[in-house]
């Protein structure tokens, strides 16, 4: 266990800060699994600029990487185009 008060402080805002990622992680993910089992075109066209809004603040926070954001994005556009 931390004995100085800033690690204390530190320990808690990590926690924090981890609990919060997770969430938006989570978050996200689940609009992109909601997008990718939509069959609706015009559906999926509504919903595609949500999660590429998602991915981009993902991807800025540093909780995925940028290549991977890139990635994802390329490839919801191509499952919606391709519906």
């Amino acid at each position: 266990m931390a004995n100085h008060k800033s690690a204390l402080k530190r320990i808690r805002s990590n926690n924090k800060k981890r609990l919060l990622n997770r969430f938006q992680h989570k978050t996200a993910r689940n609009t992109i699994k909601k997008l990718r089992e939509t069959t609706n075109k015009k559906e999926a066209k509504k919903l595609l600029p949500v999660v590429i809004s998602l991915i981009d603040k993902l991807a800025k926070k540093n909780i995925i990487h940028a290549n991977k954001s890139a990635n994802l994005k390329s490839k919801l556009t191509k499952h919606v185009t391709t519906l």
